[in-house]
């Protein structure tokens, strides 16, 4: 299948709580369900290596992941049939292969100090790279959407790849944030306000080594400004942009100085 990554202009106002639009979701979500328990790939438990040779082990890690993603294709072509055409939605899937690579490549850099790094996603939707990351063997892989019935689909896939990865429902803004751009302009774009998530995680944006977000056109400065008052000193900040480009911005928490890699 392949995804068109261009953005659609947002509306004026959300039909997220019509309620034939809940109806529809339900729908969506409970034969996505079905269908995610249905001959479901055998488990493992995430971090630990099939067994056999280290290159059988890569290929089964490969093979997993392939399948996690083809799941999620899968999920998001339903998704787009049965939701996106009575509606407007921000979920917008990422160029997994990139996002993949460049997972990989962080986490080869973080494999020369004392323990993985923890994961989180903002806006994990149907949670694809929030598991990829588990399997990857990041230390802890979270992921946070407003949508509740995205959350669910994500649990289920991670049961469906005897994944760890946990998702919350919620914000991924703190409790008090706002934003005011250089103008004043405080609107947030298609951030969905609600309750932060982070209680449900046990976790706050500052125990998080890595964070990913896919920003729509002209919200990654809110994700720059998020990290810089409450993220990690020496976290990175992973943006996925147009045409699967993946930047990473090191020392992306708590006002450091920020410099980007392609």
């Amino acid at each position: 299948m392949n995804i068109d990554y261009a953005q659609p202009a947002p509306p004026q106002e959300s039909h997220d709580d019509d309620p034939q639009m809940l109806a529809r979701k339900a729908a969506w979500l409970q034969a996505t369900r079905r269908w995610l328990s249905a001959a479901s790939p055998a488990p493992r438990e995430s971090g630990q290596p099939a067994a056999g040779s280290p290159r059988s082990q890569h290929r089964s890690m490969t093979e997993r992941l392939d399948q996690v993603v083809a799941d999620g294709i899968s999920v998001w072509q339903s998704f787009q049939e049965q939701i996106r055409p009575y509606g407007f939605h921000t979920f917008m899937p990422g160029h997994y292969e990139s996002v993949r690579d460049t997972l990989t490549a962080v986490l080869a850099t973080a494999s020369r100090k004392d323990t993985a790094p923890r994961f989180l996603e903002l806006g994990s939707a149907t949670g694809v790279i929030t598991i990829m990351a588990d399997i990857m063997g990041y230390r802890t892989a979270s992921g946070i959407e407003i949508d509740p019935f995205l959350v669910e689909a994500a649990r289920a896939l991670a049961r469906r790849h005897g994944s760890r990865a946990r998702f919350a429902a919620g914000s991924f803004l703190p409790a008090g944030y706002t934003w005011h751009d250089e103008r004043g302009d405080s609107r947030l774009g298609t951030l969905g306000l609600g309750a932060a998530a982070y209680s449900s995680l046990g976790h706050t944006l500052d125990t998080f080594d890595v964070v990913y977000g896919y920003p729509w056109d002209g919200e990654a400065q809110i994700l720059h400004d998020l990290m810089a008052r409450y993220g990690a000193p020496e976290a990175l900040l992973l943006l996925h942009g147009g045409a699967g480009r993946i930047t990473v911005y090191r020392q992306a928490g708590r006002q450091a100085d920020r410099r980007a890699d392609g």
